[in-house]
């Protein structure tokens, strides 16, 4: 990740790496700066404010390395978006924001939109922080969290609703008001016989262009086949008795010198390819006539073909095309009954096959949501916080709520403190409750995809959770900002312990003052706040071994380091390696 002119950091560069990764350091030296960019590269909204005084322009870029099971979906919405892969499968994404509120957006070095960083984001990372206005946990995105614990296959879903979806639009079509449709008909009678006078045939219009500039350039076209005739094989001096006459002089050479017999086979080979040219544009020449009355019909054809392009299609196929569907359309129409009939059955069938598709979906959901509550409710009373968890699942077979995720919708309810009424997740007010529950439950799916594909793995099964984790559960990347408000001792090493374990399946960075989490991380980050010519800067550090240790023990006693908490550090970090 790197930053240019952004906020306090003038030019900061940073390769976290796999695993957890921590950031510490003093607090205002602008720890959570990187976090706030690393939002603006998730397509969050921008603000010329954050542009470092005295510069025009901040840039924040980053690369995500490929691979993964997003790797797939982003490939689709880089192909959508009209932009192009990199050779090696990472990301590039780059962001500018310029004075006046003016900005530009990279993807993969090629111009983009915030509203492609936004299509990207839930593929590569979410950031659980303070503000959480990143954090877009709406009703598709709590049911693909719970799909994510239960390893949902929605394949099965997603085509019996499409299939449904589009006999229940055929019947629509057919079931229109009947001034609606008949207009409709007498449209669909005159496009058909448009197209069948046209009598467009697939290639005709390239085969006539190609004729048109024969016929308008006749003459030209003649002479110059007349005049290469001439030259090759007709005229004066021409190529071929040129190579006649060489032939003579090399045969009379081969009589004395052997080695011109290969000369002589080359020449023989060149006068009967001149030859042969000399006769194509002979008989090409012949063929030659000009007739103005003929190129005028092409031309009529052609721009009567030209017309039901622009009508119909940008291709002849797809005119053709248009003008079988307009044809299917009528004969619908005209056996209307009958085919209401028949599709009516084709919809019911079609219904009872989505509805089981769609109710084995809910089974697993209601079996899953039960066994996930328990475990994210013990996990959050592991981080200081005395709540009851509870996920409520309403279960609709109403059309209205059929959709390719199935008939469900899933809220996930809490009481952060005892006596509380439950709420929805994401109206609880404080932010580091927020971000400790969201962990909870990440490290609950994540602990459960794990145990799911260690027990498929026994019977040589291919995982559900490999081919089926979407949105929530193929995020490489979590971030959680200052997760560790208002908590300390027992809950701290909880937290530090949950991080790591949730680290084993993606990288994990986060922001803490604490050292019991510190001291739980792969990698170690100091952000540091410092004063140079007048101008602060912030910079950022890894730290190992002894800094390692020097920080940790920084953040145990404060400024004053002793010998004590040194040692505390040293035996923290061992224990927690």
């Amino acid at each position: 990740m790197r930053l240019e002119n952004y906020a306090v950091i003038d030019n900061l560069a940073v390769e976290f790496g796999q695993g957890l990764n921590l950031l510490t350091g003093e607090t205002g030296a602008g720890k959570s700066i990187l976090i706030d960019a690393l939002s603006l590269l998730l397509g969050e909204k921008a603000s010329s404010d954050v542009i470092r005084t005295g510069t025009e322009r901040a840039v924040v870029a980053a690369v995500f390395e490929g691979g993964g099971a997003a790797e797939k979906s982003l490939a689709k919405i880089l192909e959508a978006n009209g932009l192009d892969e990199s050779d090696d499968g990472s990301l590039i994404l780059r962001r500018e924001i310029a004075t006046g509120g003016k900005g530009r957006v990279f993807v993969n070095n090629q111009p983009a939109t915030v509203a492609v960083l936004r299509l990207l984001a839930p593929h590569l990372a979410t950031i659980h922080a303070q503000n959480e206005s990143i954090l877009a946990f709406d009703g598709p995105a709590r049911l693909g969290l719970l799909d994510a614990f239960a390893g949902s296959q929605l394949e099965a879903v997603e085509t019996a609703f499409a299939e449904w979806k589009e006999i229940r639009t055929r019947i629509d079509d057919l079931e229109r008001g009947e001034q609606d449709r008949l207009r409709l008909v007498d449209l669909w009678i005159f496009q058909k016989r448009e197209i069948e006078e046209a009598h467009p045939q697939t290639g005709e219009d390239e085969r006539l262009e190609g004729e048109k500039r024969v016929l308008a350039n006749a003459e030209k076209i003649y002479n110059a086949a007349m005049n290469a005739f001439d030259l090759l094989y007709e005229g004066n001096g021409s190529t071929a008795s040129s190579l006649r006459a060489a032939q003579k002089q090399v045969e009379e050479l081969t009589r004395y010198e052997p080695k011109f017999q290969e000369a002589l086979a080359a020449l023989e080979t060149a006068r009967i390819s001149v030859e042969d040219v000399g006769a194509t544009v002979r008989d090409y020449a012949g063929g030659i006539h000009a007739s103005p009355e003929h190129l005028a019909q092409v031309e009529d054809r052609l721009a009567l073909l030209d017309r039901m392009k622009r009508k119909y299609g940008p291709t002849l196929d797809e005119v053709i095309q248009f003008g079988a569907d307009v044809s299917r359309k009528l004969s619908e129409v005209e056996n209307k009954d009958e085919i209401l009939r028949q599709l009516r059955k084709e919809l019911a069938k079609a219904a009872e096959g989505y509805l089981h598709a769609a109710r084995g979906l809910s089974k697993k959901r209601a079996s899953a949501g039960r066994t996930l509550e328990k475990l994210v409710e013990a996990e959050i009373n592991d981080l200081a916080m005395k709540s009851v968890f509870r996920i409520e699942m309403t279960t609709s077979e109403e059309e209205g709520n059929w959709n390719g995720s199935g008939i469900d919708q899933v809220v996930y309810m809490i009481s952060t403190n005892p006596g509380e009424p439950l709420r929805q997740l994401e109206h609880i007010a404080s932010g580091g409750e927020l971000s400790r529950v969201m962990l909870a439950l990440k490290a609950s799916v994540e602990a459960g995809s794990v145990r799911e594909e260690r027990g498929r793995e026994k019977v040589k099964t291919p995982t559900l959770s490999q081919k089926t984790r979407q949105g929530w559960g193929t995020q490489r990347t979590l971030v959680f900002d200052e997760i560790d408000t208002g908590i300390g001792g027992r809950a701290a090493e909880s937290v530090g312990k949950k991080l790591k374990s949730l680290a084993r399946s993606n990288q994990v960075l986060c922001v803490t003052h604490l050292p019991q989490i510190a001291t739980f991380g792969d990698h170690h980050y100091v952000i540091e706040k410092k004063e140079s010519g007048g101008r602060t800067r912030t910079s950022i550090r890894p730290v190992t071994g002894e800094e390692r240790t020097e920080e940790v023990a920084r953040m145990l006693s404060g400024a004053k380091l002793t010998e004590t908490s040194r040692k505390h550090a040293e035996q923290m970090i061992k224990a927690n390696a």
